[in-house]
């Protein structure tokens, strides 16, 4: 379900010059990076690149909604980690993205933490931004 206008708590706002081959900054001034190509991409991957610059919000952003799901559930979550590995590539219309969200929990068994991983997956921002357009393969 899409929030309105009137719902908004907080508005992310950056802005880039030259695309995938220059620079990025929010309005704030607390980030401001040089984005670059990766070397993969013929770039020379120098700076960042907008995929890192997803992952690292995407993994923290899922982060979040495990810590949310964990208390719901009573789950012991400290000293847990997600990454996400955020791949591009060709499709039939250019480029797509692809993502896989891993996490480690070390407090639970195997079966906990998947299931974790799948309510924190319909509860994430991003995760639900993403469902329906982009593959996203969960881990543990």
């Amino acid at each position: 379900m899409s929030i309105q206008q009137s719902d908004v708590l907080y508005t992310a706002v950056a802005t880039a010059e030259n695309g995938r081959d220059g620079r990025v900054a929010t309005d704030d001034g607390v980030l401001d990076v040089v984005v670059n190509p990766p070397k993969a991409m013929g770039g020379s991957g120098a700076g960042t690149n907008p995929e890192q610059l997803f992952a690292a919000g995407y993994s923290a952003c899922f982060q979040g909604a495990l810590g949310v799901v964990a208390r719901q559930e009573k789950a012991d979550i400290s000293g847990s980690t997600v990454t996400a590995e955020v791949g591009i590539g060709k499709n039939d219309d250019g480029f797509g993205i692809i993502v896989k969200i891993s996490a480690t929990i070390p407090n639970v068994d195997a079966d906990t933490a998947r299931d974790l991983l799948e309510k924190a997956h319909q509860v994430c921002p991003y995760s639900k931004a993403t469902r329906g357009n982009i593959t996203v393969d969960l881990a543990v």
